[in-house]
């Protein structure tokens, strides 16, 4: 196909994302609401049967833009697995049959392991972080004013995203590793060899993409290094198997 075929058959791939990701976004919004009380639940469980807690908004259109944030992100989770279809369309016709084989499990296991740590974030991490903030608040006596938290909406929202977005991506570590052991970048020796630095940049980042408390930043850090180990074994699997076949391709017979 010539290149401006190309150009035009990219264009149209990626109008179809854009169409499917303004629809996407227009639904959230609809049900931004919703979705925004779903996040908020885990501070709702936490403090139930607790009189006077409320969320608020110090500007007139806070509460607006964080429910057009909502549904941005919504949109953006739910429309990823059509562009990344699209995607598959414009490039699968250049690969090889073995080629298609082998890249299409990664295409699949993207999404699948942003999903897992946008629930370990949702049902481990946000609860105990949230425990552990809720633990200073004070009651307050004769001597000293009472300490009570009240969220801002866009705040309690950016955190939120902040942490999905952070264990989201640290999850697709194995994705990007086993990649760069397919095309011969990296090697199971050489993972190993410098894992003492995998384990520094694990609690770097943690310590970085997450809240300042010591409990996010572990749970964070640590799964990161299991999956870094899961990845030392994955190019170990890809490398015997590279050699099973370069071995079949000198011994013809």
């Amino acid at each position: 196909m010539p290149l401006l075929d190309h150009l035009v058959e990219l264009r149209q791939r990626l109008l179809y994302s854009f169409v499917g990701f303004i629809v996407a976004f227009f639904v959230c919004y609809g049900v931004a609401e919703y979705i925004f009380q779903f996040l908020v639940r885990p501070l709702a469980d936490l403090t139930e049967g607790q009189e006077n807690r409320r969320m608020i908004y110090t500007a007139l259109h806070e509460a607006f833009f964080t429910y057009i944030k909502v549904a941005f992100f919504a949109a953006a989770c739910i429309s990823f697995p059509m562009f990344a279809v699209q995607i598959w369309k414009f490039v699968a016709p250049g690969l090889y049959k073995n080629e298609q084989r082998a890249f299409l499990p990664f295409l699949i296991a993207t999404p699948v392991l942003f999903s897992l740590g946008a629930a370990m974030v949702y049902f481990l991490v946000i609860p105990l972080a949230w425990q552990f903030f809720l633990s200073f608040e004070t009651t307050g006596d004769a001597a000293n004013m009472a300490m009570e938290l009240e969220p801002k909406v866009d705040q309690y929202l950016s955190l939120v995203m902040r942490l999905i977005f952070a264990f989201g991506v640290s999850f697709e570590l194995p994705v990007l590793i086993v990649l760069m052991a397919q095309v011969g970048m990296v090697s199971t020796e050489g993972l190993r060899q410098k894992r003492k630095y995998a384990i520094v940049v694990a609690f770097v980042a943690a310590a970085i993409l997450t809240p300042p408390d010591v409990i996010s930043q572990v749970l964070l850090a640590v799964p990161i290094i299991l999956l870094y180990e899961i990845s030392i074994v994955c190019a170990g699997m890809i490398e015997r198997r590279r050699a099973r076949a370069e071995d079949m391709d000198a011994d013809p017979a």
